[in-house]
């Protein structure tokens, strides 16, 4: 997750960067978190580089205010998150024009904070489920759906990816194959020579994993605490 903090008090950002830290870690959630202390900085960065899953933006800045930026993103992007923070709560009304995701006043609490980055948190995973993700196969580039991906089986340094209805080799070894899918959610290692897609795994049998359609994936022992530890969680939401 990939998340810009702009303010122009050193002290707020900081004070965002840690309660958002704090949140990530209680949720198991791996976190980039960037920090700017103006529009203009956040503005030149984001021409570059619009990855962002979410954008807090203090409204009043110099010269270029949260309002002002957001305004500039919607005319690029219609979609990314932003959440307002401020003193005043006089600029609801600009915030909703911008389809802002939530307006936060200061002093910060952490617990409204927490309340807003669980509703961020649980509209991307909704959103996230279909969202298509790029490999390179032997019939050059190949796009899924995540929930399509059922299973990613080593092969000598290549993987065949496991749909419901047929393989695919990919050239990639299966350890960039797990860097690239294991910092997901959905996804977890369960054997070296196995990563697992949790939304077909039906259930856990000693040291095997019973998919939907009844195929058995092997779990090391070395997994084993880690696999267990992932499917609860995922199950709990």
């Amino acid at each position: 997750m990939r998340i810009a903090v702009c303010d122009d008090n050193e002290a707020q950002r900081l004070l965002m960067k840690k309660y958002t830290e704090e949140w990530a870690r209680d949720k198991k959630l791996p976190l980039e978190i960037n920090l700017f202390n103006d529009g203009e900085s956040f503005w030149f960065a984001w021409e570059d580089d619009k990855r962002y899953d979410l954008l807090i933006f203090d409204i009043e800045m110099r010269r270029l205010s949260g309002i002002e930026l957001a305004n500039n993103i919607r005319k690029q992007d219609e979609e990314v998150p932003i959440l307002f923070v401020t003193g005043y709560d006089s600029y609801m009304a600009q915030g909703f024009e911008v389809a802002a995701l939530h307006y936060l006043l200061k002093p910060l609490q952490k617990e409204k904070l927490f309340a807003v980055l669980d509703k961020f948190n649980k509209n991307r995973m909704k959103n996230e489920k279909e969202i298509k993700l790029l490999f390179r196969s032997e019939h050059g580039p190949l796009s899924l759906p995540v929930s399509k991906i059922w299973y990613i089986e080593a092969r000598a340094h290549q993987c065949i990816l496991y749909t419901e209805d047929e393989p695919h080799i990919l050239y990639v070894a299966i350890g960039e194959m797990a860097s690239y899918l294991c910092s997901r959610p959905e996804f977890v290692r369960c054997h070296r020579s196995y990563i697992v897609n949790m939304q077909h795994i039906s259930a856990i049998v000693k040291q095997e994993l019973i998919l939907d359609d009844k195929r058995r994936i092997p779990v090391s022992r070395s997994a084993e605490k880690e696999v267990n530890r992932t499917f609860i969680e995922w199950y709990k939401g």
